[in-house]
């Protein structure tokens, strides 16, 4: 019994040793959140939106990813008619040079989200469908990275145009 109880600790010691010896990876992230109001009898609708910026130095590098969300600020829909004719997110990888520079676009993406938001009148789980990703960068300590994201939409029958919602981004990554 004796010898099966230090085979099971030295076993679960080299597990773990083995998981604290492991690359590590960090992820940083920051939520915003907003409502529209739109024209006739159409719902007030609150979006959500995670930006998530992750260092992966097993494979040396940075990423960004945005997740969007949207709820009903009330329980019946009077108006199922189209909300929007455009509704987009670019999620950006940046960096800086130092913590109090301005932040360069290293990469980015564009996901159009229309056909989503004006299908469904609420989201809440998290899939690939409402998920915009930008392409990932080689991960360089001496830079501050975050990632960061904005929506662009334009309400149907509101007559202001395309709107620009900036989002928050995430903390500084750096080292």
């Amino acid at each position: 019994m004796r010898k099966l109880l230090t085979a099971a600790g030295l076993a679960s010691s080299a597990v773990a040793l083995g998981v604290l010896m492991a690359s590590p990876a960090a992820a940083w992230s920051a939520t915003s959140q907003f409502d529209v109001t739109f024209p006739g009898a159409k719902p007030k609708t609150t979006y959500i939106v995670d930006n998530n910026g992750a260092a992966n130095l097993d494979q040396g590098d940075f990423q960004a990813k945005s997740v969007v969300y949207w709820k009903l600020a009330v329980d019946q829909i009077g108006d199922h008619s189209t909300r929007f004719t455009s509704f987009k997110i670019t999620t950006r990888v940046e960096a800086r040079l130092g913590p109090n520079e301005a932040d360069e676009v290293i990469t980015k993406k564009t996901c159009d989200l229309t056909a989503m938001v004006n299908d469904s009148p609420f989201w809440t789980y998290d899939t690939a469908k409402n998920t915009c990703v930008a392409p990932g960068r080689v991960y360089d300590g001496e830079l501050y990275w975050s990632a960061d994201a904005t929506i662009v939409y334009d309400i149907v029958g509101d007559d202001k145009g395309a709107i620009t919602q900036e989002l928050q981004g995430t903390a500084l990554v750096h080292g």
